[in-house]
């Protein structure tokens, strides 16, 4: 996804809590660096992550370990410095366990989780929306019927 800010202001927004809280999750024990072991809240889900950061290279590379239903799994983000000053964002998660047909089910979870985050992730870098994408992907009165 091309978010247009420069690779600083990107970059920064993942390492952040205080500003990724604005398009992913409610709250972290702290600020994404090599070797940390943080805790992410979805407090609206009343659900927690451990996350286990294994890299973070400024501007350029994150990657972190947390837990998915058949065990940990990894995610890296990769940014990307444009020409024209914007920035290009990849996210991958490998690592995914079970059968195919589960292996299937976490990919696609885990595809339409990250293409919430970073649509919401470019409406509030490009334009200072909060869309709540991720906080209203699952209301209340859905997740209990």
């Amino acid at each position: 996804m091309r978010i247009r800010k420069p690779v600083v202001d990107v970059f920064e927004a993942f390492v952040n809590p205080d500003i990724t809280t604005k398009f992913w999750f409610t709250k972290s024990t702290g600020r994404l660096s090599t070797g940390a072991q943080l805790v992410w809240f979805w407090e609206m889900y009343d659900v927690s992550a451990p996350v286990n950061v294994i890299a973070v290279q400024p501007h350029e590379r994150i990657v972190i370990e947390w837990p998915d239903v058949n065990g940990p799994t990894v995610v890296e983000w990769t940014f990307r410095s444009l020409s024209d000053g914007s920035t290009f964002v990849s996210i991958s998660n490998t690592g995914f366990r079970g059968t195919a047909d589960e292996i299937v089910e976490q990919v696609m979870d885990a595809t339409q989780g990250f293409t919430l985050v970073l649509a919401g992730l470019k409406a509030y870098l490009e334009h200072g929306l909060v869309l709540n994408l991720v906080s209203d992907r699952y209301p209340a009165e859905i997740r209990q019927s």
